[in-house]
């Protein structure tokens, strides 16, 4: 509980420095996109040395022996598919963000809202979302989407719609079937466990947090086939 409180105390301090630092960052795209992975990855430096919390990245196999060979052809990170990842914590957003280059994530508009940090993420080309909108904002989703991606930008995504818990299992929202039937984009499922370590609400847990990137799946895969390929090694 001590080393918890601590993480949150000093995370929380952590984001009041950053602050000025992303405002002055606002005058340029490429500046204010460099702070905010800059200070993600921060949350990745103190998570490791505040709250003991590592993390690994692991490939799916291309060979029946299950050697996983990196890069491989199950992995795009060139724009050409979409990310459909688990969400369990901020974690595997600040490991994502890092790792995975020029992406974008969709957002709830909300979060636009937040002073500084809200700002930072509308100008680093975060894609919000108004749930309340329905198919007419689809479809604006979609051309806003396709324009990122057409700029060379990968989008992930949460199919879950919020952060779940350690085995809970989530309908997927039928957005992501939307996009990708519309954008005729593949789908790269993302199973993580950081919510063992890194949980919404309670105690924060050292040791090694992990991020599985699964096979591809095509862009006409049911919802099921989806989750079942994001649970397959997620907590």
């Amino acid at each position: 509980m001590f080393r918890t409180i601590m993480f949150k105390i000093i995370l929380g301090l952590y984001f009041i420095v950053w602050s000025p630092v992303l405002l002055i960052g606002l005058i340029s795209y490429r500046l204010n996109r460099f702070l905010v992975l800059t200070c993600a990855g921060g949350v990745l430096v103190l998570a490791r040395l505040i709250a003991g919390i590592k993390y690994e990245i692991h490939y799916p196999p291309v060979e029946e022996n299950g050697v996983p060979v990196t890069p491989n052809e199950n992995i795009r990170f060139d724009g050409k598919a979409i990310i459909a990842a688990k969400h369990m914590s901020i974690l595997e957003i600040a490991i994502l963000s890092n790792y995975v280059p020029n992406s974008f994530f969709i957002i709830k508009r909300e979060l636009l809202w937040i002073p500084i940090y809200g700002w930072a993420f509308w100008r680093m080309g975060l894609q919000p979302v108004n749930r309340a909108r329905g198919a007419t904002n689809m479809k604006k989703l979609t051309h806003a989407v396709a324009k990122k991606i057409m700029d060379g930008q990968v989008l992930i995504i949460f199919p879950e719609g919020t952060r779940v818990k350690p085995g809970q299992k989530v309908k997927l929202k039928r957005g992501l079937l939307f996009l990708a039937h519309e954008l005729k984009l593949p789908i790269l499922p993302v199973g993580t466990d950081a919510g063992k370590y890194w949980p919404k609400h309670g105690m924060m847990h050292s040791g090694t947090a992990n991020v599985w990137f699964e096979p591809m799946l095509p862009c006409n895969a049911s919802l099921e086939e989806i989750s079942e390929a994001i649970n397959r090694h997620s907590a």
